[in-house]
């Protein structure tokens, strides 16, 4: 059985760094197309929907969340500002340094922690285990896979292999 560390840090990671490919990806088709990148960053897959630079946003704002609740330390501030490729990959590369920082032992018993966030005016409480599990990893793989699929919708040439990280 992982412990709550392992379930955390190395699968954040790991899904941060394919979050910036399928980005890079992205790029390099918006590049050869000649399309304006502005148009990828802000496309949405429906028009009540967030636009792509608000997934990478919301998927790295969960998993420092995470790292950080979990390892009881603060959580960094990003401001929500990125308007393009270079922004959000810089975005990814701070999260993932940050996430870097959270060393095994600042986990131990992370997954009996009280978590407690507010969502929209609601009061949510969780154990770590719990708040891992149900909360930061569904929201996760929601909005990269949000992402992955504004730029495949757009025509980027992408597969389950970019998103499982197996084509890098």
């Amino acid at each position: 059985m992982p412990t709550i560390y392992e379930s955390t840090v190395p699968v954040l990671i790991h899904n941060l760094s394919n979050l910036a490919n399928l980005l890079k990806k992205g790029e390099s088709y918006a590049d050869s197309k000649k399309i304006d990148h502005a148009i990828l960053i802000n496309a949405r897959l429906f028009p009540d929907m967030f636009p792509l630079s608000k997934q990478v946003q919301i998927a790295t704002d969960m998993a420092k969340g995470a790292a950080a609740r979990l390892g009881g330390v603060d959580i960094p501030k990003f401001e929500d500002n990125e308007r393009t490729f270079e922004e959000l990959q810089e975005r990814i590369s701070k999260t993932i340094k940050f996430i870097e920082t959270i060393k095994s032992d600042l986990m131990e018993g992370a997954d009996t922690r009280d978590i407690e966030i507010t969502v929209r005016d609601n009061v949510l409480h969780f154990s770590g285990k719990d708040y891992l599990l149900n909360w930061v990893n569904p929201n996760v793989y929601f909005h990269v896979t949000t992402a992955y699929n504004i730029l495949r919708h757009n025509g980027v040439e992408i597969g389950k292999s970019d998103f499982l990280g197996l084509n890098p």
